[in-house]
């Protein structure tokens, strides 16, 4: 039955007022950390809604002071938690960019700890006693790695490209390959970045072919650089005619030219993915050193991908180039702050003494498939216990589980994975996952519900079973895993 207006007001007047709200059990509760302004500000936002609800015809399904209380206190309690939270990344994509891409080594985490809640020697040098400068902490470090007579950091990829194309070519021509205009991610796009950096965009050659005649023939006397651009995630498959990089740098040196390399990945060695599989990565993907030994002036790449690092940009090149990239007016707005430069600097010697396979990044791109297969076996009998059934698992058969909220099929999988970051975006991992499904719950309500955990995991979803991937998982996450799953398929999560 609809509301009259005379039931419309009478709602509208029981709803109590502000100072009786505020000074509510509930709402008291809140004001400690949230400051009695923000809890009515918040609590007036609940009442609005409420109200509207009133006007638009919706009665109370409860007294109004427990619905005004309920309301405020879901809102309040949202409010005080954080958004940026951690979570379970099941999803089998090793470099997840909206998870925040590489998970850091504790090395690195330790330094992080160690210099952030203290005065450091970020631009201070103790030995001359007065300035100095942050990029210092690093640039030995890259030089050893990546033989560069230079480097600088700035705070990620599109940040070094822009940077270095406003240093070597403002007002002037950039000759790129019309197939390397990628758009990385929802914004990072080619032809705008450098457009932003003064430089004036010459493409040459086809989407799937582009000749070093094509670029000898654009060269003008307002040329200032030739550009090579990682694909990142984009590939063409078939007939396709890319120029090397040593043809670049060549024409480079005869014409005067910057040749300058937008690597993006950041691979400072190999990967110990054996293996045809290995071969393939090997052929893919060049090194720093490989591409600045081949000729490359200047090369661009991440920290945060398989380097395995935080968020940051890597310049490396020639001391000459760097030098006037370092004195560029644009660098003070790009800079690095401490933390990043601490855990950079743990993550860098890491690799220097040999020791990257302590880095989450390369250690789950090398994990070989009987450690994941044992691993997720270990998953599937904890899956198995939170929801008491039987499975026998030395054959991988799956078993039926009845917790009272449905009938659930836990089973270990085969799976592919995918290193991510748009790094070698056509070739998978062959690895190991556990994979739930019922009959009672879809794969998409029971991914919410795991989703909905105080710590979210986040699971893929394949052929209508959640899939959770083993390679992906940091220490301790199974725990995490089982408790999530307990939670959603007892409704308490969902």
């Amino acid at each position: 039955m609809s509301m009259t207006d005379s039931d419309t007001k009478t709602l509208l007047r029981s709803i109590p007022a502000m100072d009786e709200l505020l000074n509510a059990p509930w709402a008291a509760e809140f004001s400690g950390s949230l400051g009695r302004e923000n809890v009515k500000k918040i609590i007036e936002e609940a009442l609005g809604e409420i109200r509207r609800e009133i006007n638009g015809g919706t009665t109370a399904s409860m007294p109004m002071d427990e619905l005004v209380a309920s309301r405020a206190a879901t809102l309040l309690r949202l409010k005080l938690s954080s958004t940026l939270k951690p979570v379970v990344n099941a999803t089998g994509v090793i470099i997840h960019t909206n998870l925040g891409r590489a998970p850091l080594a504790p090395e690195a985490l330790a330094a992080v700890n160690e210099i952030s809640g203290t005065y450091s020697t970020l631009e201070y040098d103790p030995e001359k006693g007065g300035r100095g400068g942050r990029n210092v902490h690093v640039e030995w470090l890259l030089r050893r790695l990546t033989g560069a007579e230079a480097a600088l950091v700035v705070n990620n990829n599109a940040a070094a490209v822009l940077l270095a194309l406003s240093a070597t070519a403002a007002g002037r021509e950039v000759i790129v390959s019309s197939g390397e205009l990628v758009e990385i991610g929802d914004s990072f796009r080619i032809p705008e970045i450098l457009a932003f950096s003064g430089a004036k965009m010459i493409a040459v050659g086809c989407t799937n072919s582009t000749r070093i005649k094509d670029y000898g023939d654009a060269i003008t006397e307002n040329t200032a650089v030739l550009l090579k651009v990682h694909p990142s995630n984009y590939r063409i498959e078939g007939f396709v005619k890319t120029t090397a990089r040593e043809e670049l740098a060549e024409l480079a040196a005869e014409r005067g030219l910057v040749f300058m390399e937008d690597l993006g990945s950041g691979l400072l060695g190999s990967l110990g993915v054996g293996g045809p599989l290995g071969a393939a990565l090997a052929s893919r993907e060049c090194s720093v050193r490989e591409c600045l030994e081949a000729g490359s002036g200047v090369v661009t790449f991440s920290g945060d991908k398989l380097l395995g690092g935080p968020q940051i940009g890597v310049i490396a090149g020639s001391k000459k180039l760097i030098d006037r990239m370092k004195s560029h007016q644009l660098l003070r707005a790009l800079r690095v702050d401490k933390m990043t430069l601490a855990a950079f600097e743990a993550t860098l010697r890491l690799h220097l003494s040999g020791k990257q396979g302590r880095i989450p990044v390369i250690g789950m791109i090398e994990t070989d498939k009987p450690v994941l297969l044992e691993r997720a076996r270990r998953l599937c009998r904890l899956l198995k216990q939170s929801a008491t059934c039987n499975t026998d698992f030395s054959r991988q058969v799956p078993c039926a589980v009845k917790p009272g909220a449905g009938d659930f099929t836990i089973a270990v999988v085969e799976t592919e994975d995918a290193i991510g970051g748009g790094s070698f975006p056509t070739d998978l991992l062959p690895g190991f996952g556990v994979a739930i499904s019922s009959p009672s719950f879809s794969a998409e309500i029971l991914a919410a519900g795991l989703r909905a955990a105080t710590i979210p995991v986040i699971p893929a979803i394949r052929e209508g079973r959640v899939i959770l991937h083993l390679r992906t998982l940091l220490p301790g996450d199974e725990k995490l895993i089982a408790a999530s799953f307990t939670s959603a398929i007892r409704g308490e999560a969902v």
